[in-house]
């Protein structure tokens, strides 16, 4: 099937699986590590979050003043 331009419409255009994975790459990850880290103000958030009255005083007065009066 043929759209009016001419050209073959893309559910006509078949392509075998090893082919296109021929020149078609996924980009490898080189480094699980940063997968798995945690910047220092994740952490920070991760336990005002998990401990509710800082939750709770952030929502309130900020982060950073919530997290200080009760973990700085």
């Amino acid at each position: 099937p043929k759209d009016p331009s001419g050209s073959p419409s893309a559910a006509s255009i078949k392509i075998k699986k090893e082919v296109a994975n021929a020149f078609v790459k996924r980009q490898k990850r080189s480094n699980l590590y940063f997968e798995y880290y945690k910047s220092p103000m994740e952490q920070m958030h991760e336990r005002c979050e998990n401990y509710p009255p800082c939750d709770y005083l952030s929502d309130q007065i900020g982060f950073s003043m919530a997290y200080n009066r009760f973990f700085g």
